[in-house]
């Protein structure tokens, strides 16, 4: 006779729980939401990207947003505030898809290694491991383009091409100097790492409170408006932190695109410049990263 207990608790897999289950259509939506949304945020907030960097290479010359918007169209033009868009656009793409398709996969993974029990236990831990795990990989495909971009943005007008393809063989050809392709990676996972995990826990742990602590009715039971509105606020709650976490790391890979750094390590680049404008500049990727978060419902 068949054993009823195992009739009635059949193997727990974390892709079925849910209401949505996560196969890999799923899977696919979230690589193609991440994309999009990573793509298109980060390429329509180019603007504030340029004045960023700039400000955190040359902070005594860049000391305000809206200051330096007006002299970078003043010296340059109106189209030196867009500089760099391309290699955004190209790598951002890649990296949102991975980060955001690979974090489900992930953290489905991660709760399937652990078991029902320790699934739920450990619960936070998984969604950091998840994080962490996909944004480590995303920055790869990231790391290429992000200096590129970074290089064009920065560079004195007439000293460096500014569009794409040429931009790129130039870091290629002096990479002894650029360090192209992978020079910035380790302060680019020490600023997208940190951040992500961040952002992913901060993320889940506020929508876990408002449908726990205030929509305490089954999910399916609100509106998609509801919803969006709960994921929104989540969103925007989790771009604060991020600003504060990410802000040091994000200044060392604009500062190494500088040539009086070449020849430093990432360490001495660190301990000069750790925390110039950092009030600043926090908020301007406060405001980077509460937009990326709207990309959650095409996720969630």
């Amino acid at each position: 006779m068949p054993n009823r207990k195992l009739i009635e608790n059949p193997i727990w897999n974390a892709r079925t729980v849910g209401i949505v289950p996560h196969d890999n259509i799923y899977y696919s939506k979230c690589l193609m939401g991440g994309a999009l949304a990573c793509g298109l945020t980060h390429l329509g907030i180019t603007p504030l990207d340029v004045v960023k960097c700039n400000m955190q290479v040359n902070p005594t010359k860049y000391t305000h947003l809206i200051s330096g918007l007006r002299r970078i169209t003043a010296e340059e033009s109106f189209r030196a505030i867009w500089k760099g868009w391309a290699p955004t656009l190209l790598g951002y793409i890649p990296q949102g898809a991975l980060k955001y398709g690979l974090y489900e996969v992930f953290k489905d993974l991660y709760s399937n290694m652990a078991g029902e029990k320790y699934a739920q236990q450990y619960k936070g831990w998984i969604w950091c491991a998840g994080a962490a795990s996909a944004e480590f990989l995303a920055d790869i495909a990231l790391c290429p383009m992000e200096m590129i971009k970074v290089k064009v943005q920065t560079s004195l007008p007439g000293t460096f091409p500014t569009a794409l393809t040429p931009a790129l063989i130039n870091m290629n050809m002096n990479r002894n100097v650029t360090r192209f392709p992978y020079g910035s990676i380790v302060p680019l996972w020490s600023r997208q790492i940190p951040y992500t995990v961040a952002k992913f826990y901060t993320f889940e742990k506020v929508v876990q409170y408002f449908y726990r602590n205030i929509f305490t009715s089954p999910k399916s039971s609100y509106s998609k408006s509801t919803q969006l509105g709960i994921t929104f606020t989540a969103g925007y709650i989790a771009g604060i932190i991020c600003a504060i976490v990410s802000h040091p790391a994000d200044s060392i890979v604009s500062l190494m695109a500088k040539p009086e750094y070449k020849n430093q390590s990432i360490k001495q680049i660190a301990l000069k410049n750790l925390c110039a404008s950092g009030e600043v500049c926090s908020i301007l990727i406060e405001i980077d990263e509460r937009g990326q978060e709207f990309r959650h419902p095409c996720v969630y």
